[in-house]
């Protein structure tokens, strides 16, 4: 007679110590998972199956005093609302307190958030104390009937109410008959609700300090688009293409790059890279970072040079005048007057095309001809009288050093001032106490200006020294250079140009040619064109006309 007793609490036994290891391993995975519907899913699914509920729902407190349906499940009727099933829960948020300013303690969800007390309720239809009108409607809808209730509440570390679990209809293991929550399964359930919402209070806390870190990072942006409108769209738009190409290359499945893979951690971390990748920017003076025209500072000196034509302008006009008062002096000819006149027509029109010529000078362009240099030296040398009685020469000499640049508006030296931004990129980024996850970050944000043939900056990296990350976003960078329209300095070009140029970088070693491939076969360009160039700029484009791209 003794026997059976005994074999039942063995059997007992084994099935609680089951559960309990299954509760460890519940609690182990719970603290990995990152993306919070499939973690709230996770908890939901993991008390029904330690506690053998049929179903259950997961409440969330809301700022607004309410309790919010997260999860809904009842595995015999089928009935999957929230989470990642893409089903919304149509239910009304659960009041914690009435229209009256009081307690809600009718509906137990409510009354276990208030309290901090776990509710076991063996039938809900015999139940005194709590209002299951709305279970009761549910039933008669569904045919269903709601009868054993456990409702747990989550607690934090602070010991704060941050949700409530609640379990309905405990099925018999072995007969499939409906029964009460057992003591065991009560401590089951309040043990996991423990680690749940510890493991859902550090999953919010990580996305709090993830939203903090990147509005900090759209701080610096922000900063860099006050200082200049010309680089704002830049430190927005390299990000996203950087992204569309590494998405581009992890779908690759044939080729040199079909081994490369992105995990969503990874996604992040290049992400966060793109976003920083012109951080060092906020070092740079505005003045270069503007500089539309080749005389640009604070201002455009090209009015001083104005003045300065009107000045000869009016010495041509004087010394006219000089010269004819000695002519009628000396009683010359009408033709010698006239002459004289031409004389000074003919220097007020050298002077007019030599003035709309600096003015051209000094809007910049791809390339300056050498000719058009000789010329603009040649009117440097111009004498005038300045305003305090000095003669000089017309063009100073930065004044000549800026309007004889080959190509652009920036000076040797003002490249470098820009280019050293990706070094104070650098360093920033070096600088900071990067988590393991995010430790490349320096790495693929400081290579977008490197060379895959070792001839860039900062560091002069080969192609084999740089991950593939930094490769991508140092096409990125210049794709959404050549196509921007944002720039002082020049139109953004159509695709087609953009491309050709592209194509060229690669015959020269400067961009990654396997990535050039993914980028023109998947039509990475086009995706990218659509969402960020005018109409005007997205032309026809005939691939196999692309420099270094066999389609």
């Amino acid at each position: 007679m003794s026997a059976l007793p005994a074999a039942a609490t063995a059997e007992a036994d084994s099935d609680l110590w089951q559960r309990l290891e299954q509760l460890n391993a519940i609690g182990a995975s719970l603290s990995a998972e990152r993306d919070i519907n499939r973690l709230l899913e996770s908890i939901l699914m993991a008390a029904k199956t330690i506690t053998g509920a049929d179903g259950g729902t997961l409440y969330r407190v809301a700022e607004d005093k309410t309790l919010r349906f997260e999860i809904v499940r009842t595995t015999s009727l089928k009935y999957y609302l929230g989470g990642t099933t893409g089903n919304p829960v149509p239910f009304y948020p659960i009041h914690l307190m009435g229209k009256d300013g009081k307690p809600n303690h009718s509906m137990v969800a409510a009354h276990v958030a208030l309290t901090g007390q776990t509710v076991n309720i063996p039938d809900a239809y015999t139940a005194e104390g709590f209002d299951f009108t709305g279970t009761r409607n549910f039933d008669k809808k569904t045919g269903y009937r709601s009868t054993s209730f456990l409702t747990v509440p989550m607690k934090n570390h602070e010991n704060e109410i941050i949700g409530v679990l609640q379990l309905l209809n405990a099925v018999h293991a072995k007969t499939g008959e409906i029964i009460a929550f057992s003591p065991s399964d009560q401590r089951l359930a309040e043990s996991l609700a423990s680690q749940a919402a510890i493991a859902l209070t550090n999953r919010m806390l990580i996305m709090q300090l993830e939203e903090l870190f990147e509005s900090f990072i759209s701080l610096i942006n922000l900063a860099i688009d006050e200082k200049s409108p010309y680089t704002g769209g830049h430190c927005q738009r390299v990000p996203n293409l950087t992204m569309m190409i590494a998405e581009a290359v992890n779908e690759t499945t044939e080729g040199p790059l079909k081994s490369f893979t992105m995990s969503d951690k990874d996604r992040y971390e290049l992400k966060i890279a793109g976003l920083l990748h012109d951080c060092g920017k906020v070092t740079t003076p505005v003045h270069v970072v503007d500089k539309a025209t080749k005389l640009e500072t604070l201002y455009d000196r090209i009015h001083l040079i104005d003045t300065r034509f009107e000045v000869l302008k009016r010495d041509a006009e004087i010394a006219l005048l000089r010269e004819k008062a000695l002519l009628v002096g000396s009683g010359a000819s009408r033709g010698e007057l006239d002459a004289a006149d031409a004389r000074y027509r003919e220097r007020l029109r050298r002077l007019d095309e030599d003035r709309a010529f600096l003015r051209a000078c000094n809007i910049g362009g791809e390339a300056m001809r050498e000719p058009d240099q000789e010329r603009v030296r040649a009117i440097a040398k111009y004498r005038w009288t300045d305003i305090a009685g000095h003669e000089a020469n017309f063009l100073s000499e930065d004044e000549l050093k800026n309007l004889t640049i080959r190509a652009g508006t920036l000076t040797g030296e003002e490249r470098q001032i820009i280019n050293h931004h990706i070094v104070a990129t650098i360093k920033m980024l070096e600088a900071l106490p990067w988590p393991k996850h995010l430790t490349n970050v320096p790495e693929y944000a400081g290579g977008h200006h490197e060379r895959m043939d070792g001839k860039g900056y900062p560091k002069g990296l080969k192609r084999e020294q740089m991950s593939v990350q930094a490769r991508c976003m140092g096409i990125a960078d210049i794709f959404e250079a050549l196509t921007a329209k944002d720039r002082p300095y020049k139109k953004g070009k159509t695709l087609s140009e953009s491309l050709e140029i592209l194509g060229k970088f690669r015959l020269n070693g400067h961009i990654d040619p396997d990535l050039f491939d993914v980028f023109v076969r998947r039509k990475v360009y086009r995706r990218y064109a659509d969402m960020f160039l005018d109409k005007e700029q997205i032309d026809e484009v005939d691939e196999s006309k692309i420099p270094g791209y066999t389609p």
